[in-house]
């Protein structure tokens, strides 16, 4: 295998293994847990907010409008809400 070759394998291999992370951090959501509003602490959220487009992009703990999967049932144990905040108060 010449160098090339390796590099190519190695950036196939990468692109698989983003896509089997994704479609791992799907499976999070399927029925045993919820979007938790207003408990991340700042970059720990699990996905984007009307005020960024990523998660990890969280820049304050608590934020209302940032949200994190939990197990069912712990969310308003832990603080938070499972509704977003209103928009255009």
């Amino acid at each position: 295998m010449n160098k090339r070759q390796a590099l190519i394998a190695a950036a196939l291999a990468s692109v698989c293994a983003a896509q089997a992370s994704a479609a791992g951090q799907m499976d999070t959501q399927s029925g045993n847990q919820e979007k938790c509003y207003g408990i991340t602490k700042a970059g720990q959220n699990d996905c984007g907010t009307a005020t960024h487009g990523c998660a990890g992009l969280a820049t304050a703990d608590k934020d209302p409008g940032d949200w994190k999967y939990v197990p069912k049932g712990t969310c308003e144990k832990a603080g938070g809400k499972r509704n977003p905040p209103k928009q255009g108060k």
